[in-house]
């Protein structure tokens, strides 16, 4: 069983960061770092960051500049560092791992709240 945690979110003022964290830890025997998504209240969840080809990253437009994804494959973990926070980037960020093509696996989320 693969379980996926995302730690690290919270209440920020505008223009603040904050570092997301996300472990996964199971009985498989590979499991890749996708990236990061995220889902605001009344909207679709959406890609934040993930990771393409090698080590080519990709990002949302909205997010381009302040936002970078890292991860440590060895330690099955992946970050978001945020900063310059908005109040359009109030959501809950998931995290998600893949096992192949056709299997992936989520984590339940963190709370992310920008407001002064």
């Amino acid at each position: 069983q693969v379980q996926v945690v995302e730690s690290g979110g919270g209440l920020v003022q505008p223009g603040g960061s904050l570092r997301l964290s996300c472990a996964a830890s199971g009985s498989v025997f590979t499991l890749n770092a996708v990236g990061w998504y995220r889902q605001a209240p009344g909207k679709e969840r959406e890609l934040v960051a993930r990771f393409s080809s090698g080590t080519t990253t990709t990002y949302a437009d909205s997010v381009k500049g302040r936002f970078t994804i890292s991860r440590d494959n060895a330690k099955k973990t992946m970050y978001l560092h945020m900063n310059n926070l908005k109040p359009e980037d109030t959501a809950v960020y998931y995290c998600k791992f893949a096992e192949s093509l056709l299997t992936s696996y989520w984590g339940h989320g963190t709370q992310v709240t920008v407001s002064s």
